[in-house]
């Protein structure tokens, strides 16, 4: 009679787990007992040997507790029609993978669960995916393609970037300071609208080259900058809604569309730096006007590899640029505070203090003001502008009704009370006799 597979297995089980069912164990002996077993390796009975996990032999044992030798014989398979279509179901889920390389293997076995009314395993899955090369970190380490773009007019696309420069002596510091070029140039034209070198690589320099380019060129209808905070942060994003450019940032780690800005940089690195740093450059100064006279007389009128024109002439195309009204230029470039005034009219804005309408007390309201011209300070309160801040000088502390003039010196009465109190103290000593006086001796005759 040949031997049941089932009951063999059952055997080679209770084999296994038979040392850790002794009672005698307290529950610490038996963990200790079971992780050792699970660091052995099982001879099967078929000769081949294999290690059981911790959590396969605490299954096994507490199947026998419940059901004894019975528990532990193969039972038949729930999961009969996943074994029969699982093939085709793992063939499926490479589909899913290629179609959208971010679906999870979680998300695939939820997919093929709808589908198919049969649950395979994420972790079969993810396995799978990974022999067939197409697990997620093999598809994200694949090179990216990416497309050629280019605007279809001047003033769409402007790119905007920050190039680190050399060091520069600064009049105002011992030694010298980085310069930081910030740069904006024109995507169909590859003109550079404006260029500076600035010592800060901060919010205001770069807002300060966007006014530039715009008074000379007019608005662009898309500015397009990295995440840098420079460029990421809500003063910029302010200017280009009033001004209604719509700004965009890449994305980060795909600086795609940047190309162009970065072989400007080249160019600068290798045609304008490479010979402004074999002469001294004493400033700043120095350094911005040599580099606006190469701009108009080199880079922007020499004939562009890819375009086949001059930057300058494919700009001038543009007949008609987009102007903005001047008052509205200024506003744009205003940055906007929010503070709340207290039970006195003054708000303080960048270690200033300002006096506001009293109307305004207890409420939260709005600072538009130039950080680098802080002379003008607008205040705005739902929507309405309430006048101007005027900086605030401590003066009186009484209210301004009753003002403080300065007091007449009080009439003399004359009473010199000290002479008073010495005049009585001689007039009550005459006639009285001291102890020194009885002491004194009578002079000879």
């Amino acid at each position: 009679m040949a031997p049941d597979p089932a009951e063999q297995v059952a055997l080679f089980r209770y084999r296994v787990i038979a040392e850790a069912l002794s009672e005698r164990l307290s529950p610490a002996e038996r963990g200790q007992l079971v992780r050792e077993l699970a660091s052995r390796t099982h001879e099967l009975p078929d000769g081949s040997r294999k290690e059981f996990s911790r959590a396969t032999l605490d299954r096994w044992i507490r199947a026998y507790r419940q059901g004894e030798l019975a528990a532990l014989r193969l039972q038949p398979r729930s999961d009969a029609g996943l074994v029969r279509k699982q093939p085709e179901l793992l063939e499926e889920a490479c589909r899913l993978r290629r179609e959208a390389p971010l679906r999870s293997a979680e998300q695939i076995s939820r997919i093929l669960l709808a589908r198919h009314q049969l649950r395979v395993s994420p972790r079969t899955i993810s396995e799978h995916l990974r022999r067939q090369g197409l697990d997620r970190a093999h598809l994200a380490a694949q090179p990216r393609v990416f497309g050629r773009f280019e605007a279809e007019a001047p003033n769409q696309v402007w790119i905007g970037d920050v190039l680190h420069g050399p060091y520069i002596p600064h009049p105002r510091v011992a030694g010298s300071r980085r310069a930081y070029l910030f740069l904006l140039l024109d995507d169909h034209s590859r003109l550079v609208l404006h260029g500076q070198f600035v010592t800060q690589e901060n919010t205001r320099a770069g807002q300060q080259v966007l006014r530039s380019a715009i008074l000379a060129h007019g608005l662009p209808e898309i500015c397009y900058f990295d995440n840098g905070a420079s460029y990421s942060n809500a003063a910029l994003e302010r200017t280009c809604a009033v001004l209604g450019i719509r700004l965009v940032h890449s994305r980060p780690g795909q600086p795609a569309g940047r190309g162009k800005v970065e072989r400007a940089f080249r160019a600068i690195r290798e045609w304008f730096l490479s010979e402004a740093t074999l002469r001294a450059i004493s400033s700043f100064q120095e350094l911005n006007d040599k580099f606006t006279a190469w701009l108009d007389l080199e880079f922007n009128t020499r004939v562009h590899a890819e375009t086949g024109q001059r930057p300058r002439d494919r700009f001038d195309t543009l007949t008609n640029p987009r102007r903005p009204d001047l008052e509205l230029l200024y506003e744009a470039f205003r940055w906007s505070a929010t503070r709340r005034v207290g039970k006195t009219p003054v708000v303080s804005l960048e270690g200033l203090k300002y006096e506001v309408d009293g109307a305004l007390c207890g409420q939260r309201v709005e600072l538009h003001y130039d950080p680098d011209d802080l002379s003008r300070v607008d205040v705005w309160f739902q929507g309405r502008c309430f006048g101007r801040a005027v900086p605030h000088v401590v003066g009186r502390h009484v209210p301004a009704r009753s003002p403080l003039l300065p007091a007449a010196p009080p009439e003399s009465t004359g009473v010199d009370y000290l002479g008073l109190v010495e005049r009585q103290h001689r007039q009550d000593s005459i006639g009285r006799l001291s102890y020194r006086d009885l002491n004194k001796e009578e002079p000879s005759s």
